[in-house]
């Protein structure tokens, strides 16, 4: 049985207090809940706080350019699809550098669980407005006040993804289970995570969330209805939901393409006789 010393890694170098200890106190919850060994994870993430997030655990990592986790995490996936392949990244990293990559990572449907690490400005570089910043919010770049926020949770939803859910770095044992959730669920899982930055976000605090969010479960929601996960995506303010935002049953793309339907391409033998027809082809 896996347990969580089996996925302590390096000394995180965070600063003390910052979210990220939470989810990654969630993550490790995760993997040992499902009882997977470190060895069948692989973790893709890119530049930013977010993206150490992988060399404080155990399994195999994969650290790429800032805001391109989702394409490696991809092609990682479709040549292998029995590892469990997580992609981890900021809302900077994500919604901004990345924000192409997302929304077709998403409407694909590609089978991978992306673990946002949100704390609504750029931390890594000293505390920028972010694409989720809140309207106003002031900042070395925004000194005027930052424009009305990007909305991940609308955003996924509208864009195709299958698996759609926030949860909140200061209940671990429910993001936790959103994690599990994701990671067993077929197709694309964002899981966007409410993040407070102790240094440089003196808005979005602990005790800021504490005060509005609350569980969707605790309620009787129902995530299947499309219409209504639009209507709770847009709250925010005064109340903020967590948890499976919305949830659907839908071909992934790995299950469309018919060369992977003879098994992973990872552990296929190569014939370079057939590379050589190929080339033969253009002479």
């Amino acid at each position: 049985m896996v347990n969580m010393d089996d996925y302590t890694g390096g000394k995180p170098a965070w600063c003390p207090g910052c979210g990220n200890f939470g989810i990654l106190a969630a993550l490790k919850q995760a993997l040992v809940i499902l009882n997977i060994e470190p060895r069948q994870v692989l973790m893709v993430s890119g530049i930013g706080q977010a993206g150490k997030l992988p060399h404080y655990t155990k399994g195999n990592v994969l650290n790429v350019l800032h805001g391109r986790a989702l394409p490696a995490a991809i092609g990682a996936n479709m040549v292998n699809p029995e590892l469990i392949v997580i992609a981890v990244g900021g809302d900077g990293d994500g919604y901004a550098e990345g924000g192409n990559h997302f929304l077709n990572a998403a409407r694909r449907n590609h089978d991978i669980t992306y673990l946002v690490h949100d704390n609504q400005i750029y931390s890594l570089t000293k505390g920028q407005a972010s694409p989720t910043s809140d309207f106003g919010f002031v900042s070395k770049t925004t000194p005027q006040g930052a424009d009305m926020p990007l909305n991940p949770i609308a955003l996924t939803i509208a864009a195709g993804g299958t698996f759609v859910a926030r949860g909140f770095a200061g209940d671990i044992h429910h993001l936790a289970q959103l994690i599990v959730q994701g990671i067993r669920h077929r197709g694309f899982a964002l899981i966007d995570v409410l993040q407070p930055c102790v240094s440089f976000n003196r808005k979005n605090t602990y005790d800021w969330y504490r005060e509005r969010v609350y569980k969707l479960e605790d309620e009787k929601y129902d995530p299947a209805n499309r219409l209504t996960a639009f209507e709770k995506a847009q709250e925010w303010g005064d109340r903020i939901p967590i948890g499976v935002v919305y949830n659907e049953e839908r071909i992934t793309y790995e299950e469309r393409i018919p060369a992977l339907r003879e098994g992973p391409l990872a552990w296929r033998k190569l014939d370079p006789l057939k590379a050589e027809r190929l080339l033969d082809e253009f002479t």
